[in-house]
């Protein structure tokens, strides 16, 4: 079997301690193995992606409703600087989970918009997104990031309601880890 891959981009860290969180949960559902240790997009290439049937990539939304990057203001490359290596890459075959880091406070209408835009990179480049949660509990006006009532990952506020993260943490896993170990078993395809 596979690991699962962890991928984010952060500027203040907050993303990356959230990375750090579900893995950790992984880890103590499953065992040592199953996950690969967090990594930051700034330290990754498109192959270190590719390597993985199974990902999780979890972004913080910045301002008006934008990723993560040195054009928005961050003082660290993200993912503005990552996803131009992407260009012409297949993801054909991998399954991705997506959680989103926002403020329903300050940014009430662009609430974990970020999210979204990985979502509409990783689905034109073949990949399977799966998993969500509910709006129910949260308090915005608009988000992209929500299809049918339900958000497209796992959306977190970490200063309105942080004392909610680890229980959407572990809800959330319970939805999208089998998705994810599943393609993580699937024998791979071999070229002829």
């Amino acid at each position: 079997m596979s690991q699962i891959g962890i991928f984010f981009g952060t500027d203040s860290g907050t993303t990356r301690l959230i990375a750090k969180k579900i893995a950790k949960q992984i880890k103590s559902r499953l065992g040592d193995g199953v996950v690969a240790k967090p990594l930051n997009v700034n330290r990754a290439e498109a192959a270190d992606l590719l390597g993985y049937r199974a990902l999780i990539l979890g972004t913080p939304t910045y301002g008006e409703g934008v990723l993560p990057g040195r054009d928005n203001d961050t003082d660290e490359a993200a993912w503005l600087e990552f996803l131009p290596k992407l260009d012409g890459a297949d993801f054909s075959g991998t399954r991705i989970a997506l959680f989103g880091l926002g403020d329903q406070e300050k940014y009430p209408t662009h609430f974990c918009d970020a999210m979204m835009e990985l979502h509409r990179i990783f689905s034109a480049a073949g990949a399977e997104l799966v998993g969500g949660i509910d709006v129910t509990g949260f308090e915005f006006k608009r988000s992209a990031a929500v299809v049918d009532g339900r958000f497209i990952g796992l959306a977190l506020d970490q200063h309105l309601q942080h004392l909610l993260t680890d229980a959407r943490i572990d809800a959330w896993l319970d939805e999208v880890l089998p998705l994810l170990l599943a393609v993580c078993a699937e024998p791979e395809a071999t070229t002829a």
